[in-house]
């Protein structure tokens, strides 16, 4: 799974490490989902930057999925993102 990265849209500043898969992309619309890679609290519908594993990026929305919490490990979101226009390098 390819590795990207999350930040602030406000700052800039770089929240965490992703997992993530495209699934949809299109120059006027893509999403995709992805997996954080350290427990971090996210909130739905915030805007924010991802960083893609090529090099591309955009701003996007997310929204939480799925609990993959297991009792004993910090809960793991799986997350999906939507994004409009181009992802830009």
């Amino acid at each position: 799974m390819p590795t990207g990265h999350l930040y602030n849209a406000n700052d800039g500043n770089l929240i965490v490490d992703v997992n993530y898969r495209l699934i949809v992309d299109r120059k006027d619309h893509w999403w995709g989902e992805l997996t954080l890679n350290d427990f971090k609290r996210i909130k739905d519908g915030d805007s924010y930057l991802i960083l893609l594993e090529d090099g591309r990026k955009g701003r996007c929305f997310l929204r939480k999925k799925v609990n993959r919490a297991v009792q004993g490990l910090s809960p793991l979101y799986c997350y999906q993102f939507n994004g409009n226009g181009d992802l830009r390098e």
